[in-house]
């Protein structure tokens, strides 16, 4: 059993813990040695602590001992370095944070920890998580267990690297504009983005990307992911963003209920005529024939946008961000800051205060353009990203499609859908041409969480569980 424990579900390994065929410090243990393994070639983690896991775990069994019915427990997880896990450093990816020690757990650190899931690391993600790649000064670069001279993408390439390696079944993230969904893909893996304000985040770092960022879900199939959902779904007062329709979590009851008839739609380019590299697309196409052979009601049908839309039309807002808040440290000290962070912040420099609210006011278009869709249509498909993992060292590939891509290209389907604040999944759907993971991007409107993973856990019967990478044998 130790010998394939990292191949295990979360939800395998926790009825196992409390039926006391394993012990917490047993599964702990199993995964501490894979780590000091593994660990060195991905360089997933910017944190990890051996005793800390290990007295982790111990809590868990004596809790057990005690009688408490521990839904996640010792189950291990991974921690995003942007969140904060009590006691040890949390550094925003940055040398501006490199002595910062966290002064207490993230709210959804603390929930898992509560349910008996046990921390394992803090993973490695891009500074500010504020690149499409997980490369920092301070931590150097993560690399893709598929290919390890291939990026992971980012900003949660840390989150992704170590699930798909089997440093851990699940991983907590965050993502403002595809930093969970993007690195799934490219890993192979599940990758959730919920509805803004599901799961709280009322204390932490001052995130740039507050009104567009959340707590994302990462595993290595469906059902993990939708448990750790309802897990975290909660009203916090404290979050600005939190909201008490959420006190209630669904997601786990109705995943394996009957689809019934659906209205669902494929919009291979988004309607915006995004560049997708031809073996990608083949390989979406090929899955939504699939899905379509399975009785599954499809057809092809494109958002209608405004007019502004393109491959990342809001990131003026992400760099208006970092110069509030880190622009200061630029100007005095520019070498403590990754030199594309300091170029976001020196145009964000010249954002004026009407262009903010213009942006603003084209969100709230953004999330219009959602709710006409989505009363036509029950759920939208379309490509998480438009290429497979790119070689280390760059922020992007040169060319999509066949056409010359900006540093954003391969980023460009996703943040569409943080600026309406509604669901989207990524789910493993084959390989493109070089045998690297291809993801499906699965949304729904605002709170229909539910539904985006029953749709998922339906898609994932009929394609497979995404294969693995070469180093979870």
């Amino acid at each position: 059993m130790h010998e394939d424990l990292h191949r295990q579900s979360a939800l395998r390994i926790a009825r196992d813990v409390r039926d006391k065929k394993l012990s917490a410090t047993e599964v702990a243990g199993a995964f501490i040695e894979r780590a000091e393994r593994l660990d060195p070639l991905l360089n997933a983690f910017a944190d990890f602590e051996p005793g800390l896991t290990l007295a982790a775990a111990q809590s868990v069994d004596a809790r057990i001992a005690a009688g408490e019915q521990l839904p996640l427990a010792g189950v291990p997880f991974t921690v995003k370095d942007n969140l904060w896990l009590g006691g040890r450093p949390a550094t925003f990816g940055s040398q501006v944070f490199a002595d910062f020690v966290a002064p207490r757990d993230s709210w959804c650190v603390e929930r898992l920890r509560a349910l008996g899931a046990v921390p394992l690391a803090v993973t490695n993600c891009s500074e500010f998580a504020c690149k499409g790649i997980t490369a920092t000064p301070l931590h150097g670069e993560t690399r893709n267990p598929w290919d390890l001279q291939r990026t992971p993408g980012g900003s949660s390439g840390g989150a992704v690297a170590a699930v798909a390696a089997g440093l851990g079944p699940i991983a907590l993230a965050t993502d403002a504009g595809g930093s969970v969904r993007r690195p799934a893909a490219h890993a192979g893996l599940v990758g959730m983005k919920p509805t803004l304000g599901r799961v709280p985040n009322p204390w932490g770092f001052d995130d740039p990307n507050h009104l567009l960022s959340v707590i994302g879900q990462i595993g290595r199939n469906v059902e993990d992911v939708a448990f750790m959902l309802d897990a975290l779904t909660a009203w916090e007062p404290a979050d600005t963003l939190s909201s008490p329709a959420f006190s209630v979590p669904d997601a786990m009851a109705s995943l394996r209920e009957p689809l019934g008839l659906l209205r669902l739609a494929w919009s291979p380019q988004l309607g915006c005529g995004l560049a997708v590299d031809a073996d990608v697309l083949a390989t979406m196409e090929a899955a939504i024939d699939r899905l379509q052979r399975a009785g599954w009601q499809i057809e092809r049908a494109d958002p209608a946008w405004p007019a502004e839309a393109n491959e990342y039309p809001l990131i003026a807002l992400q760099q208006a961000g970092l110069a509030q808040r880190f622009g200061a440290v630029w100007r005095r000290t520019p070498e403590r800051l990754d030199p594309d962070i300091g170029a976001q912040i020196e145009l964000g420099f010249a954002i004026s205060g009407t262009r903010v609210t213009e942006l603003l006011k084209l969100r709230e278009d953004f999330h219009a353009s959602f709710t006409r869709f989505f009363s036509r249509f029950d759920a939208l498909l379309c490509p998480t990203s438009p290429v497979e993992a790119w070689p280390l060292g760059s922020l992007g590939p040169s060319e999509i499609g066949g056409l010359p891509a900006g540093p954003r290209g391969h980023a460009a389907f996703t943040p569409l859908f943080n600026y309406g604040g509604v669901p989207a999944l990524s789910l493993p759907c084959g390989t493109g041409r070089q045998g690297l993971p291809v993801g499906l991007q699965i949304s729904g409107p605002r709170f229909a969480d539910a539904r985006v993973l029953q749709l998922a856990w339906h898609a994932e019967q009929i394609l497979g569980v995404g294969p693995a990478s070469a180093l979870m044998g």
